[in-house]
């Protein structure tokens, strides 16, 4: 944002709608005369609006308005939350225990705001079957359906299923 403002001498028009310091509109003035008023005031004459016609241009202390950008720039990266995609592998004939197990690390996933991607990889002939991995993804989502929302219901894609499960959000 802060690197496509044209500065001073690199603005390109003859005349310019111009915004003095305090925020006043002075109107449409020549280029020359807004530079000239800019550099009266010590101030750097910059461009805010170059698609408007005439363009409009502002009297400002430009490196304290980059400044200002920046700081905005980083609180708003500070602010943002990534969110991962954790993978959880399944089996159709998973044992009761390593379900467990896959649960326990779904959850784990969850709570810590990550979203989970349940995949179930049919082997030989049991993707003649692919009805019973869905029960097995339909049971651990039932299983994690107070902390979490079905983002995408199991599918098919090729020999695999797969299912994408979000935590659920506290708004």
């Amino acid at each position: 944002m802060s690197k496509d403002h044209l500065v001073n001498e690199d603005i390109r028009a003859r005349e310019v709608r111009l915004i003095d310091h305090e925020g006043e509109q002075v109107g449409i003035v020549p280029f020359r005369e807004a530079l000239r008023l800019a550099q009266e005031k010590e101030l750097d004459l910059v461009n805010i609006a170059p698609t408007a016609k005439p363009p409009v241009c502002r009297i400002m202390d430009y490196g304290k308005f980059r400044y200002e950008q920046q700081k905005k720039e980083k609180e708003a990266r500070k602010n943002q939350k990534v969110v991962d995609i954790k993978e959880v592998r399944l089996s159709p004939t998973i044992e009761e225990h390593d379900f467990q197990t896959k649960l326990r690390n779904t959850v784990k996933f969850l709570e810590n705001g990550n979203k989970v991607k349940l995949t179930i990889r049919f082997r030989g002939r049991a993707i003649t079957h692919s009805e019973i991995g869905q029960q097995v993804m339909e049971k651990l989502a039932k299983e994690v359906e107070n902390i979490s929302t079905v983002e995408r219901k199991p599918k098919m894609e090729g020999r695999s299923m797969i299912m994408i499960l979000a935590p659920k959000s506290d708004k």
